[in-house]
């Protein structure tokens, strides 16, 4: 990201630690709100299995973990931010997926309307993780 007002060594730091940002964990929530009521779905997805919460939520998953294995989640690396959108895309399609099936489960919407939902969703997201990884590829309905 380049910062307006900044010299070139100042942009080069920024530069440096904006290169060095590796992500662990990706969120995603969605709601579907009809008038029979609301459909909440959350999910969240670790890199690698590294923990960066140690201690706290998903301790339990460390201490689990064999000798050595423990050492290598915490050293290895995260996302890079080109990951992390691929990652966030697709953990976004699921959960996006996942509350119009809480819908259709609820019986606030029919199955052809989560049929169409769920196309136009797969639809939608193909495209947008064809354009971050660079692929030319035409995305068929």
């Amino acid at each position: 990201m380049k910062i307006e007002g900044l010299t070139a060594e100042q942009q080069a730091q920024v530069d440096f630690v904006e290169d060095g940002f590796r992500i662990t964990k990706i969120v995603a929530t969605r709601a579907v709100k009809t008038s029979q009521g609301d459909f909440f779905v959350g999910m969240s997805a670790a890199w690698d299995t590294t923990q960066e919460d140690a201690g706290g939520m998903g301790a339990d998953l460390i201490d689990a973990m064999e000798d050595g294995e423990s050492h290598q989640a915490a050293v290895r690396g995260g996302m890079t931010r080109r990951q992390a959108k691929i990652a966030g895309l697709v953990l976004g399609m699921q959960v996006d997926l996942q509350a119009g099936a809480h819908a259709l489960g609820g019986g606030a919407i029919s199955e052809a309307q989560f049929a169409k939902s769920a196309k136009a969703v797969k639809h939608k997201y193909s495209r947008l993780i064809a354009s971050v990884v660079g692929s030319k590829a035409k995305v068929t309905k």
